[in-house]
């Protein structure tokens, strides 16, 4: 019994459509559209009750007035009338009241703390009648009140209070008759809800060139053209679609896992999430954007994807994302669609590495779900080298591709097979607006670091190095001539002259 005015007005719209709605279903051959038409019920009779017991535009509460439509009720239509028509009566007898007495300044007014009172100034109070009752004495002027107006007053101001009560009863009434019909009126709501969902995935499939999927019995995914709904709505360009095929043949080799790899803002994020996406629609009953889809049988959709702290708990970003990681590992199976997105990058980079290796190897060979493993750890690539049990270790590498063309870098958004042979970070720093300077510095470290082999793309993970406790040398540089020169001086043997020739010979090394 909460219900509020405009909740009325809204089911007596609602209901009045149905006609109109039953009569689009009825050529359709469809078994469910026609259980949803009849689910849909008749309900006619509280159609024409609320059109018209409830006024076109309610107020918000009942409390407000003007709820129930002028014409439902005789009682509540006669005591409006006394409350609306109070302004022409009080027109009427100010003018009666200024002929009789020949003052005309007199004025008829009201206010909540005396209510309707005959106001005369102070300098024409002296020809007040007689049969006129001081009410109230202001510095300017004096009030008063007529049996004839106190008759009114009382009239008036309960013919708004009866009024009021009237319509609590009518929706009092409304309320008691609706609820007799709560348990149609429920069924008939579900059934719009679920019509309306259909018409939605109707319309959005047919002006999206969306395709029907396959939801077949067999494991495996299989998405030809797949693109993302959100992002291709709101680019400007036309949008890459790219494949995805897991673990549909698995006896031939067919991985269960891809390992992507590629630049920042390469798509990698967009691929994953656009594949789950339409593995999602297809379990909604929904078409889905992509040109072909085949989709075996999934049990839920693990994500790891995104980078935040909370606060409230006081845990870490590389805390939450352990939380979350080892959630989708106790709780992954093999019909499971997993999401990873860059593991192990909020600490050091050979504990992030060991960690991103485990967990590539747990998804792959124990929980054997399908995987879109994203990441920059060009070691991770390696693992689709190594055998498992004596076969294929189900894990393929596959990367987003992006080109150089002059000063700029190009994303190609496109798929292709192989690991990425470098990530660009450099190149998307300057288009995030890097100063040169910076940038400057860093190309040279980089040179620096590759010239002594720290920065090898798709090497193997040696377990001695993932198992020491150490962080990456970025500036652990080998000693120069000069650190050499010095470690070797032993300064309590050297005599003054000594020393001096040892300063001039650092000095020259510098």
């Amino acid at each position: 019994r909460s219900a509020r005015p405009r909740d009325f007005s809204t089911l007596r719209d609602g209901l009045a459509l149905l006609p109109e709605i039953r009569t689009a279903l009825t050529p359709l051959d469809s078994p469910r559209l026609g259980e949803l038409a009849a689910a849909m019920g008749e309900h006619d009779a509280v159609a024409a009750l609320l059109a018209s017991a409830i006024a076109p535009q309610p107020p918000l509460k009942l409390s407000d007035g003007g709820v129930i439509a002028d014409g439902h009720d005789a009682e509540l239509d006669e005591l409006r009338r006394l409350s609306t028509h109070a302004d022409q009566f009080l027109i009427d007898l100010e003018t009666r009241e200024r002929e009789r007495s020949g003052i005309p300044t007199l004025k008829v007014g009201y206010n909540r703390v005396h209510g309707y009172y005959i106001e005369i100034s102070k300098g024409q109070a002296d020809k007040a009648p007689v049969h006129y009752t001081r009410r109230q004495t202001l510095t300017n002027a004096e009030r008063y009140i007529t049996e004839e107006l106190k008759a009114f007053e009382d009239k008036v101001l309960s013919a708004r209070e009866r009024s009021l009560s009237r319509e609590k009863l009518l929706y009092e009434g409304l309320l008691d008759t609706l609820n007799a019909q709560l348990e149609p009126l429920k069924r008939c709501a579900a059934a719009l809800s679920e019509l309306d969902v259909l018409c939605a995935f109707a319309e959005r499939a047919q002006a999206l060139d969306w395709t029907q999927p396959e939801l077949a019995q067999a494991p495996g995914l299989r998405i030809e053209r797949g693109r993302h709904p959100v992002v291709e709505a709101v680019r400007e360009e036309p949008f890459e679609p790219n494949d995805l095929i897991l673990g549909q043949n698995e006896r031939d080799g067919e991985a269960r896992m891809w390992i992507i790899t590629g630049p920042n803002m390469g798509g990698k994020s967009t691929f994953m999430r656009q594949n789950a996406l339409i593995v999602l629609l297809a379990h909604i009953g929904s078409f889905v954007p992509a040109g072909r889809a085949v989709i075996g049988p999934i049990d839920r959709i693990l994500t790891r994807i995104g980078a935040g702290d909370d606060l409230a708990r006081g845990q870490s970003t590389f805390m939450v994302e352990m939380a979350e990681t080892s959630y989708i590992l106790h709780h992954a199976t093999a019909q499971s669609l997993v999401l990873m997105d860059e593991i192990g990058r909020g600490t050091s980079t050979y504990d992030g590495l060991a960690l991103a290796d485990a967990v590539a190897r747990h998804l792959a060979h124990v929980n054997r779900c399908y995987t879109l493993f994203a990441t920059h750890y060009f070691e991770l690539t390696a693992l689709a080298d190594e055998a498992f049990e004596g076969g294929p270790s189900g894990i393929a590498n596959v990367h987003l591709d992006a080109v150089e063309h002059g000063e700029d870098l190009v994303f190609m958004h496109a798929v292709r097979q192989g690991a990425a042979n470098r990530s660009f970070g450099l190149q998307v720093a300057a288009l995030a607006g890097l100063p040169k300077t910076t940038l400057q510095q860093a190309k040279r470290r980089l040179a620096e670091l590759e010239q002594r082999g720290t920065a090898s793309h798709a090497a193997e993970v040696a377990p001695q190095a993932l198992d020491a406790p150490q962080q990456f040398g970025l500036f652990n540089a080998a000693p120069s001539e000069a650190e050499k020169t010095l470690a070797a001086i032993e300064p309590d043997e050297l005599t003054p002259k000594q020393a001096l020739e040892a300063l001039y010979r650092l000095k020259a090394l510098l």
